[in-house]
């Protein structure tokens, strides 16, 4: 199994997804927090077609720090039921997954065994 994964995450609005981008790197539990910020969802809920604007979140994060960062989520999350979905990463360039893995921590903020801050990941350059 993968050490790398991918974590979807859908919120209401641009506001609430800056500060989950924020927290969870703040916390160490994500490298990097894209945000897509216009998805149309579609999507049956207590029995009723609904249709939403909604913001994506794509969370670049290890397994291990995955089952924190899910508790960090669903404790800041506004809905009731959020998506929280994580796929692993099957492959990719070995410098951004290093990076990656050093720039989480399983734990959250300080508990990982680097006493720096993570460097920014690799340019083209590099």
């Amino acid at each position: 199994m993968s050490e790398y994964c991918v974590v979807f995450c859908t919120v209401p609005s641009a506001d609430t997804a800056e500060a989950a981008a924020r927290g969870l790197l703040e916390e160490r539990l994500a490298a990097c927090v894209g945000v897509l910020p216009s998805v149309r969802s579609f999507y049956m809920w207590k029995g009723e077609l609904c249709r939403d604007d909604e913001v994506l979140l794509v969370i670049k994060t290890t397994r291990a720090a995955y089952p924190a960062l899910e508790r960090s989520i669903r404790s800041r999350h506004p809905y009731e039921v959020p998506e929280i979905v994580r796929l692993p990463i099957d492959a990719g360039w070995p410098p951004y997954l290093d990076w990656i893995r050093d720039s989480v921590s399983p734990e959250g903020a300080g508990g990982g065994s680097g006493s720096t801050a993570p460097s920014l990941p690799p340019t083209a350059e590099s």
